[in-house]
């Protein structure tokens, strides 16, 4: 009988052993297919850069300058939830639960109130027969779905293009999230429902079109100035460098009413995610300081915030007001000293570039194989640079959480030609964020869990912006 026992033990090793080898050889070659080397292809020699540069070099040449009388239009909509609603309306934007964007730390929580209104804002500017609209919007970036859904609705209703549209958010991360698939945009931005895309694509394309239709003969100044109380290197601290730049464009029609915008580099992260409140963070308390105060609009658009962020006092949204006002009461001081033109210089480029694979990485030489990155993250969408000449300015916008050190380079690089230039992040696609090329191998969040293209991505981007805006400064 013992004989007998040992025997069917030894035929059932046999079998787990060989059931075992084969999951064991099945893994080896699931990682095998599921983890490859980084591709370290110099960017200059890849199809993406090449198609992108001949579609630049396209372009270029039929870039011409519309000089003449300025016209100024002004456009809001709200963007703020209507909460715990028996049923979705996104003509109305009620919903029976909206999750906050922002901090996976909220695990998808929804919204629980409204500490205080988001809006998107629009700044319409025409000369001759150019026309270009800036956006701003208490969003955490310009979601792929909703620029992709007002672009329509604009085409439809106006006739204008992306080409004419310059989008941007504050960057706040406790405004209305659900706009994003994929397990990383859930995680970011709780689960998708595709109905806050819809509404957010409505009110995004009818404040563009209000402003346009508000259009009115006006005047248009720019200043500047330094706030390096507010801001700080948050990559690297002071092995880095900090662009403190709080950029300030001054509009007003002749009939009085008035606008202005603000840029800053400041991350808008002042709220954690123990706020489960709508707020558009120091942004909104800059922008609400600002409108009670004599103007009629002011709207705030996320700068180079990639590598920075911010200095503030107090507790939770003690934060917020002292950063946003603080900065709010330089603006009104240094706004009221720039000079304003009746007619100016207005050209503009809209480039879409070709982008690599995903090159997600689980170490610093090995990525995740991009069909699962793909399967993992949010679709991107279609991916645009855009540069515009604002008579003194130069202006950039990016579709990534774009470094505060990197726009220092084509400030400085500007200035040298008698230009102020900004670069502003979140401009209706999202990839990620584009760091100085001499960080990529920290082991950092910015550097490896949020650079999601690979080494080539970052100096490719800052090749392309670099030729943009000489061109778009240089055209006659």
């Amino acid at each position: 009988m013992g004989r007998f026992f040992f025997f069917i033990f030894n035929v059932m090793l046999k079998k787990i052993l060989k059931v075992l080898l084969a999951i064991i050889v099945v893994i080896v070659i699931f990682l095998f297919w599921a983890i490859q080397s980084v591709d370290y292809t110099p960017y200059f020699e890849t199809a993406y850069y090449k198609s992108t540069k001949s579609r630049l070099d396209s372009i270029s040449k039929e870039i011409k300058v519309s000089k003449g009388q300025i016209q100024i239009g002004f456009g809001r909509k709200s963007i703020t939830p209507i909460l715990h609603q028996d049923a979705d309306n996104p003509l109305t934007g009620e919903f029976v639960e909206i999750p906050l964007s922002g901090y996976g730390g909220r695990k998808g929580a929804g919204a629980t109130g409204i500490h205080d209104s988001l809006f998107v804002k629009a700044v319409a500017l025409q000369t001759l027969d150019k026309i270009v609209v800036l956006v701003g919007s208490d969003l955490l970036i310009m979601p792929p779905d909703v620029s992709k859904l007002a672009d329509e609705l604009l085409e439809k209703a106006t006739g204008l293009t992306r080409e004419n549209i310059f989008y941007s958010a504050t960057h706040t991360h406790s405004s209305v999230g659900a706009w994003s698939e994929g397990t990383i945009g859930e995680l970011f931005g709780g689960a998708y429902n595709p109905n806050a895309a819809l509404w957010l694509g409505q009110q995004v394309s009818e404040a563009i079109i209000e402003a346009v239709g508000d259009l009115r003969p006006g005047k248009i100044g720019f200043g500047n100035f330094h706030a390096s109380d507010f801001v700080r290197n948050r990559l690297v601290g002071e092995h880095g460098t900090v662009n403190d730049d709080f950029l300030i464009i001054s509009a007003e029609q002749d009939s009085g009413k008035n606008a202005v915008l603000g840029s800053f580099d400041a991350h808008a992260t002042t709220l954690g995610d123990w706020n489960l409140e709508t707020s558009a963070d120091y942004p909104g308390y800059w922008q609400r300081k600002l409108e009670n105060s004599g103007f009629d609009m002011a709207v705030f658009f996320a700068g180079s915030v990639g590598s920075h962020s911010y200095i503030s006092q107090g507790e939770k949204f003690e934060k917020s007001m002292y950063i946003g006002e603080a900065l709010a009461d330089s603006v009104m001081k240094y706004a009221a000293q720039i000079p304003l033109k009746d007619s100016i210089n207005l050209s503009s480029i809209t480039l879409k570039i070709d982008y690599p694979e995903f090159q997600f990485r689980v170490t610093d030489g090995l990525r995740l194989n991009p069909t699962i990155a793909n399967a993992l993250f949010p679709v991107v969408g279609d991916v645009y640079l855009q540069s515009i000449l604002l008579d003194s300015l130069v202006w950039t916008t990016t579709p990534s959480d774009f470094s505060g050190e990197t726009a220092l380079v084509y400030k400085n690089a500007m200035a040298t030609k008698g230009y102020r230039a900004m670069v502003t992040s979140f401009n209706g696609a999202y990839t990620g964020y584009i760091i100085p090329c001499k960080y990529y191998h920290l082991n950092a969040y910015e550097s490896r869990m949020m650079n999601w293209f690979g080494p080539g991505y970052n100096p490719f981007i800052n090749h392309m912006i670099g030729e943009m805006i000489e061109t778009v400064s240089s055209v006659q």
